[in-house]
């Protein structure tokens, strides 16, 4: 009788656990009703080389960034380490989620020691024939409040800056990101003693290869002022882990805050002037 209970016992346990996990397959098969759908997402960060992207940062978060414009080009090789051993034009940033559409920054660059405050609202997303869409708004005041003495007396009481941008963002084949930027520029050159205002159009691409790894482009087409003629222009890879994103670029702007780039560059975009320069962002949550 003893042998008997233990042999049952044996085959309950033995079976038990197959008919626990067959029912559980059968009903993992049903969606549950409280799935939330995914969000569409574009561009994985909230910004290009320069231009921003539709992207934002979610309610409650940080963003921190630090990024570097190298003054000497790479062809400048040994004598100043191609690019790498000589003067940099640093942009400081904090970012912070206010709702998962809404994010206020502040920027600080030491060129000109140009201080901003901006704001980026993602008011709508969706699918345009199946194609995955995000649109956003940005503006900022900036107010340059140490100019060089290279500037003369022209920039006397106008070192007040401010932009506004129209975003908008495609991503084709679930691989290729591609934005439009369309930006109005007040007071685009401080050192004239006239107010210039500008519209400039931007386009950015950015491909991604893997999980971590993408590659970017990017074009500003930006009116021809004296001291900057040309437009805005930078390429380079992208490496995303952990909440950080890691940009490295070929650039010919070393001008890091908005209203500084998009007022264009002094450099022609050849081989010969092309400059290095890095992103990095961290995500923080507390």
């Amino acid at each position: 009788m003893k042998l008997r209970s233990m042999i049952a016992a044996f085959l309950v346990l033995s079976f038990t656990p197959t008919a626990l996990y067959a029912m559980e397959q059968s009903v993992g098969w049903h969606r549950r009703e409280d799935t939330a759908a995914l969000p569409i997402t574009v561009f994985h960060s909230t910004q290009s080389a320069n231009l921003p992207t539709a992207q934002t940062i979610f309610k409650g978060e940080w963003q921190f960034e630090i990024s570097h414009r190298f003054q000497p080009p790479f062809s400048a090789g040994t004598d100043a380490l191609w690019g790498l051993d000589g003067p940099i034009y640093n942009r400081l940033g904090l970012s912070y989620g206010v709702t998962d559409r809404i994010m206020l920054t502040v920027l600080r660059s030491n060129l000109d020691d140009n201080l901003e405050f901006g704001a980026k609202w993602r008011f709508r997303e969706g699918h345009f024939k199946a194609v995955p869409y995000q649109l956003a708004v940005k503006g900022g005041l900036a107010s340059n409040t140490s100019t060089g003495p290279s500037y003369g007396l022209g920039y006397r009481n106008r070192e007040a800056q401010s932009y506004a941008q129209l975003i908008l963002d495609a991503l084709l084949a679930h691989k290729l990101a591609l934005g439009v930027v369309t930006s109005y520029l007040n007071n685009a050159q401080i050192a004239d003693t006239r107010t210039l205002n500008e519209v400039t159009v931007g386009l950015n691409t950015q491909l991604y290869l893997a999980r971590m790894f993408s590659v970017f482009t990017e074009w500003n087409a930006s009116k021809s002022y004296e001291g900057l003629r040309h437009d805005a222009l930078s390429f380079g890879l992208e490496i995303e882990t952990g909440g950080h994103f890691f940009k490295l670029m070929a650039t010919n702007t070393d001008r890091p805050n908005p209203t500084q780039f998009l007022g264009g560059t002094p450099i022609a975009f050849t081989p010969h002037e092309w400059r290095f320069g890095f992103n990095l962002t961290r995500i923080l949550r507390f």
